[in-house]
């Protein structure tokens, strides 16, 4: 009992301490709120600043140029990450590629994807399934391994040293989504959530050896060409007509 008394008569003591001194606790409080905004517009300055080493502010997805700059701030090098690419297959059509970096272990490209609910999926099949409401909704989506498998066999056949050099496919998944069951995930392909991207990259760093490249500018040279191919809006509208014309959904009539 006598120690409630002794905690009641402290904060009395403290609550008379506050009305006292009201104003200058009242300035403090301002004070700590405007070094949090500066701050914050501080980083996100320098986040921007460092962003545009890659990429435009504008480019690609938000998530996309979230994993930029998570891997800048990892210490990827920003001459060896390339965003947002356009590869030209011989038929004259485009394949956009979300995200490609350049290691000494080999080439690592990545797709991105932004989902929410429960994923299930085989890496055989061509659609997986993505569900929501407690399996209330389901939706199909197509396989992002054979997806970016597709992407990875356009980019070797754009250089004949990449004949030679390996690939790592990795699938980086942004929002709330669980990856539920996924099944006969093959080597070299990876499936990550984006807070664990880098253990991936930590993996496949020391887990093989350094790639025979030939020419290393050769590679760069490809690499920067088909960015600079993306900035082209002629041809990420033609990527978006050759994709409307694979689904054919303007061919049904119901």
């Amino acid at each position: 009992m006598h120690s409630i008394k002794v905690i009641e008569k402290l904060a009395m003591e403290v609550w008379e301490l506050i009305l006292k001194n009201y104003d200058i606790i009242f300035l403090i409080v301002i004070g700590l709120v405007l070094l949090k905004v500066i701050f914050s517009v501080i980083r996100k300055f320098r986040d921007r600043k460092l962003l545009k080493t890659v990429t435009s502010l504008n480019r690609g997805t938000k998530s996309e140029r979230k994993l930029v700059l998570q891997m800048l701030k990892w210490g990827v090098p920003a001459p060896t990450i390339f965003h947002d690419l356009c590869i030209e297959k011989k038929n004259g059509e485009f394949s956009q590629v979300d995200l490609v970096v350049a290691t000494s272990e080999g080439i690592i490209v990545l797709e991105v994807k932004d989902y929410t609910g429960w994923i299930f999926g085989n890496a055989n099949h061509s659609h997986w399934t993505k569900v929501l409401a407690y399996g209330k909704k389901k939706y199909r989506f197509y396989n992002p391994i054979k997806q970016n498998n597709r992407h990875i066999e356009i980019l070797r056949k754009q250089l004949r040293q990449f004949e030679n050099i390996p690939f790592f496919s990795i699938i980086v998944f942004f929002g709330d989504c669980e990856l539920k069951e996924i099944n006969f995930v093959p080597e070299g392909t990876f499936l990550v959530k984006s807070s664990r991207v880098f253990e991936v990259l930590r993996l496949i760093k020391q887990n093989n050896e350094v790639a025979p490249y030939t020419n290393k500018k050769e590679v760069i040279g490809v690499l920067k060409k088909a960015v600079i191919k993306g900035e082209n809006l002629r041809n990420q509208e033609k990527h978006i007509e050759n994709i409307n014309d694979m689904l054919g959904k303007h061919r049904i009539f119901d």
